[in-house]
C-alpha cells in the first residue's frame, strides 16, 4: 500500500519529535540525521566523549527504522568487525567471500564511533560503501541498502591523508557539553530514557517517499540564492569545494521535503551552513549569512534550522530565558537559596564563556548586569 508524500513526511516528523525527547542540546543532531537520511548524504558529529552522540543516532535509527549497525572503530579494529568475516565454505573452493548478514554492508542506517581511528583497509573499503552504496571485498560484490552513515570523532584529523575520506560526510555538527543552567534537564532527560515509552516509528517506505520526493524537487527558484550565498561564503574565505557546492543541493531540496514542501525555497537554505567544513567556519558562515538566513523555518526539523540560522543569537535567547526564569523565582529558604544562587553563577559563567564583553547580544546586557548585582548582594549577605 502506497503512502502519499503528505502522510510520509508527517510520520518522519512524528518520529523525530519521540526520537528527540529528553536528549537536551541534541535535537539538531537528531533532525540532521534524517535529514541526511533523506538527501542520501552522510553526517559527521565532532564533539568531546560522553555527549550523547550515539543515543542520538540510536534513538533516531530506531525511530527510522531499518536495520541499524553501530560500531566503535579503532587502530586494530579488524575489517571483519565491519564488514563480516570471510566465507570459510566459499574459502575452500578459491573463493574470497564476505559473509554481510548483520554487518554495515546491510544495514540502512549506521554509527561509526572514532571513524577516524580506522585501518587504511577499512576506510578504503568504506570509501566505495559511502560514496556508491556498493560493498568490494575479494569476489564480493553487492548493493548497499545504506540510507546514511553517521561518523563521529572527538575533533577534526589533522592529517591530510584522511580529508579525502573525511569529505564523504557532507554535513557536519559540532556539540558541546550541556551547559551549567541546563544541568537540571540533563538529569531529567537523561533519566526519563530509562523507562521511555515505545516511540512512534516511520516506516522505511515513508523514508523513501520523502527521499523521493527530495530527488524530484525542482531547484531553479532557490538556486540563485544558493549561488549568491555561496558567493557571500567565498567573499567571507570560507571556500566550499565544488563537490561540496553541488551536494548541498541535495540538503536543500530534503529540507523542504522534510517540511512538506514540494519546492524548495529560500527558507530552506539554511543546510548550507552544515556543508561548511570547520566549527570556526559555520560560526562565521551564520554571521555573513545572516541577511538570507533571516528567512530560515523548518517544521519537522526546528532546532537544526534555528542553530543554523542563529547560532549565537539563538544561544543567547535561551541564556537569557533561563536567567529571567532564574531571577525571578528567587527563594527565601537558606538550603534552596543555595542551590539557586549556584544556577544563577552558571548563567554568567555561560555569558562569560560564550560572548566577549564588547560581543554580548542586547538580550543579554541587562541580564548579566542583574545577574551580578544580585550575585554581590548575595555575597555581601552572607559575609555579614
Amino acid at each position: 500500500m502506497s503512502v502519499s508524500f503528505e502522510v510520509a513526511a508527517a510520520e518522519v516528523r512524528d518520529a523525530l519529535t519521540d526520537a528527540s525527547r529528553g536528549l537536551v542540546e541534541r535535537e539538531a543532531m537528531v533532525e540532521l540525521v534524517a535529514l541526511s537520511a533523506v538527501a542520501g548524504e552522510h553526517l559527521l558529529v565532532v564533539g568531546p566523549p560522553g555527549t550523547a552522540k550515539s543515543e542520538a543516532v540510536r534513538r533516531t535509527a530506531r525511530g527510522l527504522g531499518g536495520a541499524y549497525f553501530e560500531y566503535l572503530l579503532g587502530r586494530f579494529t579488524e575489517p571483519s568487525e565491519i564488514f563480516g568475516p570471510v566465507d570459510l565454505r566459499k574459502l575452500r573452493e578459491g573463493l574470497v567471500e564476505t559473509e554481510t548478514a548483520g554487518m554495515l554492508p546491510e544495514a540502512e542506517v549506521a554509527f561509526l564511533d572514532e571513524v577516524f581511528l580506522g585501518s587504511t583497509a577499512i576506510l578504503n573499503t568504506l570509501l566505495g560503501l559511502l560514496n556508491e552504496r556498493t560493498f568490494r571485498r575479494g569476489h564480493t560484490r553487492m548493493q548497499c541498502p545504506l540510507r546514511v552513515c553517521v561518523g563521529a570523532s572527538n575533533a577534526l584529523p589533522d592529517d591530510d591523508a584522511l580529508a579525502a575520506f573525511a569529505d564523504r560526510f557532507l554535513a557536519r555538527i559540532f556539540v558541546d557539553p550541556v551547559p551549567d543552567p541546563r544541568l537540571e534537564e540533563l538529569l531529567e532527560g537523561g533519566a526519563s530514557l530509562w523507562a521511555d515509552a515505545a516511540p512512534r516509528v516511520a516506516s522505511l517506505q515513508s523514508l523513501d517517499v520523502v527521499a523521493q520526493a527530495a530527488r524530484r524537487a525542482d531547484l531553479g527558484a532557490v538556486r540563485p540564492h544558493l549561488a549568491q550565498a555561496l558567493r557571500t561564503l567565498r567573499a567571507a574565505g570560507i571556500a566550499l569545494s565544488d563537490r561540496r557546492a553541488v551536494k548541498v543541493q541535495r540538503l536543500v531540496a530534503a529540507a523542504a521535503a522534510l517540511a512538506g514542501r514540494t519546492t524548495p525555497g529560500v527558507a530552506d537554505l539554511w543546510p548550507l551552513v552544515y556543508a561548511v567544513p570547520t566549527k570556526e567556519a559555520q560560526a562565521l558562515a551564520r554571521d555573513v549569512l545572516r541577511d538570507v538566513l533571516s528567512a530560515s523555518e523548518n517544521l519537522a526539523l526546528p532546532a537544526a534550522a534555528l542553530e543554523a540560522s542563529a547560532g549565537p543569537l539563538a544561544r543567547a535567547q535561551r541564556i537569557a530565558q533561563a536567567g529571567h526564569v532564574l531571577l525571578e523565582s528567587r527563594p527565601v529558604d537558606g538550603d534552596a537559596v543555595a542551590a539557586w544562587r549556584l544556577k544563577l553563577e552558571g548563567v554568567a559563567r555561560e555569558m562569560d564563556a560564550g560572548f566577549a564583553p564588547e560581543a554580548l547580544p542586547e538580550t543579554l546586557r541587562a541580564l548579566r548586569g542583574a545577574v551580578a548585582a544580585v550575585l554581590a548582594e548575595e555575597a555581601s549577605t552572607r559575609a555579614a
